[in-house]
């Protein structure tokens, strides 16, 4: 479970190009939008379900 204050690494690795409208913008909304960028973020619940819908495009570290 989620921890208060715990934070994620998540970094894309494939394009969102040719992929679904609401995969591109759920990418945009996790700050990412580029191969190679990469964003430190909380691991809360939304945070984990958003990554979850983009799974196969990003690459996760605890």
């Amino acid at each position: 479970m989620a921890q208060a204050g715990k934070k994620i690494t998540v970094r894309q690795v494939r394009s969102q190009a040719r992929r679904p409208y609401h995969q591109d913008a759920t990418l945009r909304g996790l700050g990412l939008g580029k191969i190679g960028r990469s964003k430190q973020l909380e691991d809360t619940p939304s945070v984990r379900g958003m990554i979850r819908k983009v799974a196969h495009l990003v690459e996760v570290e605890e």
